[in-house]
């Protein structure tokens, strides 16, 4: 499997799980029913599938969440992501633990370290993901866009690329909370 498609495939899974980690996070509320419901400082979750001409599988899944309460600090964002890339049966997938979350409208990046591979060597590396929330029309972009692997270990949090890549008509869709931090 050549190194570049192992490295889109990793990039699906880490998408996959951070949507998972999202719905996690909105499934929990304040125990007590008459307390207002504390807004989400900001949040990146959602599936989908990335269109590639020559039929490519490549999903993306994300929950990531800023607690209100952490409002001043992207870098206490939780939550995973993970992504797959497959051509022909053979690819590989990975999955990353959120570290830093940052919105601006309907853009996020999020960053996290890889926790668990298929991908030899890439465990234990920082990667960066970008959305743009376009609704049933949304792209991404991932930090190692350039790169041959997963790109240097000392990535900074929250880095990545420019949302490049389209999402597949009709495969899912992201949704982006917006950050609101107060200046």
């Amino acid at each position: 499997m050549k190194r570049r498609t192992k490295i889109v495939v990793l990039g699906s899974a880490l998408l996959l799980t951070a949507g998972a980690a999202t719905a996690a996070t909105a499934a929990t509320a304040s125990d007590a029913p008459d307390a207002p419901a504390q807004r989400e400082a900001a949040a990146l979750t959602g599936t989908a599938k990335l269109y590639r001409s020559a039929g490519d599988d490549i999903t993306f899944s994300f929950d990531a969440h800023l607690a209100g309460a952490d409002k001043a600090d992207p870098m206490k964002a939780t939550g995973t992501f993970e992504w797959s890339h497959y051509v022909n049966g053979e690819g590989a997938w990975a999955k990353a633990k959120v570290d830093c979350l940052v919105t601006g409208g309907k853009v996020a990046v999020v960053s996290g370290v890889v926790t668990d591979t298929d991908l030899p060597g890439e465990k234990g590396k920082r990667v960066g993901i970008t959305v743009h929330d376009l609704g049933r029309h949304d792209r991404l972009g991932y930090s190692w866009a350039t790169t041959e692997d997963l790109g240097p270990k000392d990535l900074p949090r929250c880095v990545s690329s420019a949302p490049f890549e389209k999402v597949k008509k009709g495969t899912g869709d992201f949704t982006v909370v917006p950050w609101q931090p107060e200046f």
